[in-house]
């Protein structure tokens, strides 16, 4: 199983989206910024680092918001979503296609990947 970290960071009633690359498994869907963690780091580091190379932004990590477990064909992954605020810099799209700033009313205009679907449910049953 794979262990993968995300982060929920939230600005003025929106949180914020990415959408993969084109050339990447799960393509052009929408997702939570993050990615695998690395032998000998905890979840909160990798967090950190994914922040920093994908979005070049610096954050701080806050409590989980939910944990989620989902097999896709080529692997099983285990998300752990974490609230975060960016502390410092501004997010800049150095490895998605776009990146986005919506309101839980606007979810469903976007195609999320699969194992993300749980966790917007939570998110619409939150507000």
């Amino acid at each position: 199983m794979t262990e993968v970290v995300a982060a929920l960071i939230w600005d003025q009633g929106k949180f914020m989206i990415c959408q993969r690359p084109a050339h990447k498994a799960r393509g052009l869907l929408w997702e939570f910024v993050g990615g695998k963690v690395e032998p000998g780091e905890t979840k909160e580091q990798a967090l950190i680092r994914e922040c920093q190379e994908e979005l070049a932004v610096t954050v701080d990590v806050g409590e989980v918001f939910m944990d989620v477990t989902h097999e896709y064909p080529d692997l099983i992954v285990h998300l752990t979503l974490f609230h975060a605020t960016i502390r410092e810099g501004v997010p800049q799209k150095l490895e998605h296609n776009d990146i986005r700033w919506i309101m839980v009313d606007e979810i469903e205009r976007y195609e999320f990947c699969p194992a993300d679907v749980e966790i917007l449910e939570r998110l619409r049953n939150s507000i």
